[in-house]
């Protein structure tokens, strides 16, 4: 069996840090994520998603997240219920993340983006790697000459 989510869209507010009583660390966010088609009207109409973060990735997220930023979540579908105040049993879906991952750099999202710049434009973190550090384009100097001396060479 599989149950697995990809999605992509952007912060619809601030994340939520919030510690259970044992002290584990859970943050809650919702995620704007625009349908591929328009409406009659001609226009895009977005699915509002509750994301659920735990642990490690919860700190971060809280940390270096912020409303509007364009993020990728891969995570699980989870179904919860619970009983309201008035007796009725509510239903819930929300994506419970594996790996939360930026994807605009801090200049693309605005100077109040509240993004650390300590992790470089793209940093990206999963709760089975934690911090990624610095993303650098391993092609950003392509088709320039490379200053190498023979003693480098293998052969």
């Amino acid at each position: 069996m599989l149950n697995r989510v990809v999605l992509i869209g952007r912060l619809t507010r601030d994340p939520e840090l919030r510690y259970t009583p044992g002290g584990v660390a859970v943050t809650s966010f919702n995620l704007a994520v625009n349908r591929r088609f328009t409406n009659q009207q001609g226009e895009r109409e977005a699915d509002f998603i509750d994301i659920v973060a735990w642990r490690q990735l919860a700190e971060t997220v809280a940390n270096y997240m912020k409303k509007g930023r364009l993020v990728a979540v891969e995570g699980r579908l989870q179904i919860r219920s619970y009983e309201n105040q008035e007796g009725r049993r509510i239903k819930v879906a929300e994506v419970v993340a594996d790996n939360v991952q930026f994807l605009e750099s801090r200049s693309q999202a605005g100077s109040g983006s509240g993004y650390n710049q300590d992790y470089g434009d793209n940093g990206g973190f999963d709760k089975n790697q934690g911090n990624r550090g610095p993303s650098t384009d391993p092609f950003a100097d392509d088709g320039k000459p490379i200053d190498i001396s023979d003693d480098d060479l293998p052969f």
